[in-house]
């Protein structure tokens, strides 16, 4: 992989629970992230899906300090932005830039579109002289499929899809170097979806933009993404090449998503198992000892409430050849890749408590 242009490193994101109104006490936290690592290579993209609250959203705003981080490091082309502030902050804020999930509350319904996308210049005006905004605003409605006379148009007058459109070009209004796309297309139908990822595929590459793109949907990730990284509970728990987690994954989680996945083809849709999970996602204010993920896996041992899997290539016996070597968090990641009974019969089990 070549030199990443953002490294995280042991990224921690807790909302602090208290208790009183006079006096307050901590009574406990949210523990959003907990632990997260992950690189991004220019020019790639980086595919973090998992279920809501898992704490991917929190990645994003951390990404790009709308949020600041509990405790870890975020270094973009070596120096950790956590630590800026003042116009060094700013500088960094230039260069990585983000598309939001919502394009209906995400644009201000007072502003026009040229106000929108030419806010950023009012902000950075070392970027683009005031008699040169306009024609910059009107390339940039032209470059992602807009007509360059809505300029003096206002949100409510677009679709969902155009109204995303507009949001991507005022992430690209100057030039970043990362897009952190936070499920930019879950509000939208899925053919107007086809239609954004299309762009933003090719924005990328007439741009050299690297994308963090975030999603819950792993079809619509599969696009997109050269690699995936998998969240449950604030964790990554598998990531690798995108032919590696959809082709062999190894944790139980990402199994389960998978299976969940639409397939087009009926004969490969009638011999596919169906796993459904057990139970329901543990609280971030009770995380399970062990393996977070124990109380809702098949492959759950007596080990997996004492021992912490780390992300790491597994063991891989040599007789098993399905297997693809990429880092997983499971202590049973070389095992088989369907449960052997249902998920449903595990529901009794003592492992199934925290």
């Amino acid at each position: 992989m070549p030199e990443p242009i953002l490294e995280v490193r042991g990224l921690h994101k807790h909302y602090p629970l208290t208790r009183g109104i006079l006096f307050k006490k901590q009574v406990g936290a949210v523990r959003a992230v907990d632990g997260v690592d992950f690189e991004l290579a220019r020019g790639e993209t980086l595919g973090i899906v998992g279920e809501s609250g898992c704490g991917k959203s929190t990645v994003a705003k951390m990404l790009v300090n709308l949020e600041r981080p509990t405790a870890g490091e975020i270094r973009y082309k070596g120096e950790d932005i956590t630590r800026l502030s003042g116009k060094a902050l700013k500088a960094v804020r230039r260069n990585i830039q983000m598309v939001f999930q919502d394009p209906y509350t995400s644009l201000n319904p007072r502003m026009t579109v040229g106000d929108i996308i030419g806010e950023a210049y009012d902000i950075h005006p070392e970027v683009a002289p005031k008699g040169d905004r306009r024609r910059r605003v009107q390339d940039l409605l032209d470059v992602v499929g807009l007509n360059p006379e809505y300029i003096n148009r206002y949100p409510h007058q677009f679709s969902g899809g155009q109204r995303q459109r507009i949001g991507i070009a005022r992430g690209l209004a100057l030039r970043p170097e990362i897009i952190v796309a936070d499920e930019p297309v879950s509000a939208l139908d899925v053919s107007v979806q086809a239609q954004v990822i299309n762009l933003m595929a090719r924005l990328q590459d007439e741009f050299d933009l690297s994308y963090i793109f975030i999603a819950h949907d792993l079809s619509v990730v599969r696009h997109i993404s050269n690699r995936v990284a998998v969240m449950y509970l604030g964790r990554i728990v598998e990531t690798g090449r995108d032919e590696e987690i959809y082709d062999h994954p190894t944790h139980p989680y990402t199994q389960a998503l998978l299976s969940a996945v639409p397939v087009p083809d009926p004969e490969a849709r009638e011999h596919r198992r169906r796993i459904i999970l057990a139970g329901d996602v543990p609280s971030p204010t009770n995380i399970p000892s062990g393996c977070r993920f124990r109380t809702r896996c098949w492959k759950a041992q007596d080990r997996c409430a004492h021992e912490t899997p780390v992300l790491a290539v597994p063991a891989v016996p040599r007789s098993f050849t399905g297997l693809a070597a990429h880092p997983s968090a499971c202590l049973f990641a070389a095992e088989e890749n369907a449960p052997t009974n249902p998920p449903e019969t595990r529901l009794n089990d003592p492992l199934a408590r925290p």
